[in-house]
This record gives structure tokens, C-alpha cells and sequence, in this order.
């Protein structure tokens, strides 16, 4: 998608990172973990940002938001990047109900799986998605992820602890 790029995330998008999980608390309320009512506001995501600045310093994280036609419309976050023998990390993302089914996360994905392997060095990256979410599949499989496995009561989401579909996409796989 033309208009759509990531950036790092900086402490200064709290404001707008707060208004957009707001109005789309409804929207990726099925999906994400319960967040206290703090985590909604200006403070809260700037307390939330410190904390995932301070582990991308470490490198252990690389937080991007997502852009499209310069407006904020999600995250997607490469988490537990782990160097050595296993050079992996695990892929997170989240797009506004506004942007979804228009392939802008996709068009994310496929950035940050570029900054992975050909930046980072990393061999593997791993996501996993609700079982139900179909959509998120198809933007994993769209990016060359395959499928390997099922894990159970993987994640507590929205308060309950919730099977997940393992994708994984090694550096040296095409994908699409």
C-alpha cells in the first residue's frame, strides 16, 4: 500500500497512541490483553512508551507505529529479540477499525519482516493469532508465515486465557 510506512515509536506519540486505543477500545477489545483505564490516556501511554523505549535501547524490542497518509493507525512491535544461536523475535501488531481490511497491516508487516532479517540479522519470527482471527492469519500468510502449530490457553486475552495458531517465517523462506 502506497501511503503506509512504520516508524520507531517516540515518547511524543502518546497523545495520539491514546486517542486512537481509545476509540478503538470496543474494536480490539476481543483481541488484546485487559489494560487498566490508565493505559487509555496521554499519561498511560506515555508510562507504556518509556517502558518499550528503554527495551528497544536494550534490544530486546523494536516498536514501530504504524502510518498511513501521515496519521497513527497502529503498532506493530517485534518483542523477546534474542540474539546467538536463536536470533528470533516475536511479532505483535494492532491496526485502528478505520484501516483494517484495507491491507495496511499487511503492507506493515511486510516492513518490519524486511527490518528483521535484512536489518537485524534475525533467522526467525514468530506471531500468533486467536484462532477466530482469520484476518490475521491472512496477513501472516500473505507475508510468508506457515503455520506450525496450536498452542493452548497460550495468552490471557480480555481476560481469559485463549488457544492461539503459531505462525513462524524464516529469513531464508520467500515469501510473497
Amino acid at each position: 500500500m502506497a501511503g503506509v510506512t512504520t516508524r520507531l515509536v517516540a515518547s511524543g506519540d502518546a497523545p495520539e497512541l491514546a486517542a486512537l486505543l481509545a476509540g478503538n477500545r470496543e474494536f480490539l477489545a476481543p483481541y488484546e490483553p485487559f489494560r487498566p483505564e490508565e493505559y487509555y490516556t496521554p499519561e498511560g501511554q506515555r508510562t507504556y512508551l518509556e517502558d518499550v523505549l528503554r527495551q528497544c535501547s536494550a534490544g530486546t524490542t523494536l516498536a514501530h507505529v504504524i502510518v498511513d497518509d501521515d496519521q497513527i493507525v497502529g503498532r506493530i512491535t517485534l518483542s523477546g529479540i534474542t540474539r546467538g544461536p536463536f536470533l528470533s523475535a516475536s511479532l505483535g501488531y494492532w491496526v485502528a477499525k478505520a484501516a483494517n481490511g484495507r491491507g495496511v497491516a499487511s503492507a506493515a508487516v511486510a516492513r518490519i519482516v524486511r527490518l528483521a532479517f535484512d536489518e537485524l540479522g534475525l533467522h526467525r519470527l514468530e506471531a500468533g493469532t486467536l484462532v477466530h482471527n482469520a484476518a490475521s492469519q491472512r496477513v501472516l500468510v500473505r507475508n510468508g508465515f506457515q503455520r506450525f502449530g496450536l498452542a493452548p490457553r497460550y495468552l490471557r486475552i480480555n481476560g481469559e486465557w485463549r488457544d492461539h495458531i503459531l505462525f513462524q517465517r524464516l529469513a531464508d523462506e520467500k515469501g510473497d
